[in-house]
């Protein structure tokens, strides 16, 4: 699977196509979120003054090239390379910097960086997850999910 969930190819999507998002009045960030591409859940909860997401479902949970559960083989760190992909933590400690708003680094497992973000919650069912590649910046929708 060339891109396990799709997180950075579909940002560079919603970059190019995505019109910036009207802020509604927002819900609660805590909760199970669908990435937009649907092809991973994420679990948001508070921690630490701020707020944290960790992998908690793939929709291709096997690594077709080996058979065993996807890792984090493209972290640059030997040691967490071999961190299963559920499981793993995306962000932890985003700050808060506005109303229903945080900011600080997300994990993209798809090439082992880190990158600066932005998360809101626009909505009851709608998480915006934001941020910048060099000069190009946008962002993609999560929405709210059962489990």
């Amino acid at each position: 699977m060339a891109c396990r969930f799709g997180f950075i190819i579909a940002i560079l999507t919603a970059w190019f196509a995505a019109a910036p998002a009207n802020a509604q009045s927002g819900g609660e960030a805590s909760g199970i979120w669908l990435t937009q591409a649907g092809d991973a859940k994420v679990r948001v909860g508070k921690c630490g003054g701020g707020i944290c997401g960790v992998v908690v479902w793939l929709k291709d949970p096997i690594d077709p090239a080996t058979g065993k559960p996807h890792v984090d083989d493209k972290n640059p760190n030997s040691s967490l390379a071999r961190r299963p992909m559920i499981g793993l933590p995306l962000f932890a400690g985003m700050r808060p910097s506005g109303p229903n708003r945080w900011s600080g680094q997300i994990y993209n497992a798809d090439d082992g960086n880190s990158y600066a973000r932005n998360i809101s919650v626009s909505g009851p069912d709608t998480l915006r997850v934001e941020g910048c590649v060099g000069m190009l910046c946008g962002g993609e929708n999560w929405t709210r999910s059962a489990r």
